[in-house]
């Protein structure tokens, strides 16, 4: 199993079953949360909970803007780094048993974790299970005219590849018929500055 350490950050290639690499910032992962992402991340309400949170880096934001959050991750090597950060992070499946179902303010899916488990409705049903009856669901989606589709996914680095996972990309123009059997609605669509596209979804009545 591919691991990733807090020392050393490895040129990683996210691959695909259909042989491609997919377009993800493997580096941003590792670094503190962008100017960008601050600012999104100062119009959510709290609590929030960060589905697939990685090293950490959007909850260590979150406490510095005194917003209470969770981090909730498979890996123990990114739990480890979270830590390290002084984050407060769970070792979980996100489809298992987590704090404060049905309370959380906001679930945040960033950098493309909206495709975890290859089954997109089924993890913003989750989300929708997870969140307030008022909360919000803020999910990173792929720019218009990439659709979805599901894939099987791994990691290389220096000739190792890790165990392979399912995945989905989910573009812009396909998040709102994924999310309505899920009970959610596209509240707000749009890309940032650098480019990079969020859909904000809420509950439907």
């Amino acid at each position: 199993m591919l691991t990733l350490t807090a020392t050393v950050r490895p040129s990683v290639v996210f691959r695909t079953d259909e042989g491609e690499a997919l377009d993800m910032d493997l580096g941003r992962w590792h670094d503190p949360a962008t100017d960008e992402e601050q600012e999104l991340l100062a119009g959510v309400d709290g609590p929030v909970i960060d589905l697939g949170c990685g090293p950490g880096r959007l909850v260590v934001s979150l406490a510095s803007q005194r917003v209470p959050a969770l981090g909730v991750d498979s890996s123990p090597s990114a739990i480890a780094l979270a830590r390290m950060r002084g984050a407060t992070v769970l070792q979980r499946d996100l489809f298992g048993p987590l704090p404060g179902e049905g309370r959380w303010g906001t679930a945040l899916l960033f950098d493309g974790n909206v495709g975890i488990g290859g089954n997109p409705t089924r993890l913003l049903r989750r989300c929708r299970q997870l969140i307030a009856r008022t909360g919000d669901v803020l999910a990173e989606v792929q720019p218009p005219g990439t659709t979805w589709r599901r894939l099987t996914a791994w990691f290389e680095r220096d000739g190792q590849r890790s165990e392979s996972f399912a995945w989905a990309v989910v573009g812009a123009d396909a998040i709102a018929g994924l999310a309505r059997p899920a009970g959610l609605s596209v509240a707000a669509l749009g890309p940032t500055p650098s480019g990079r596209w969020f859909a904000r979804l809420t509950p439907r009545p």
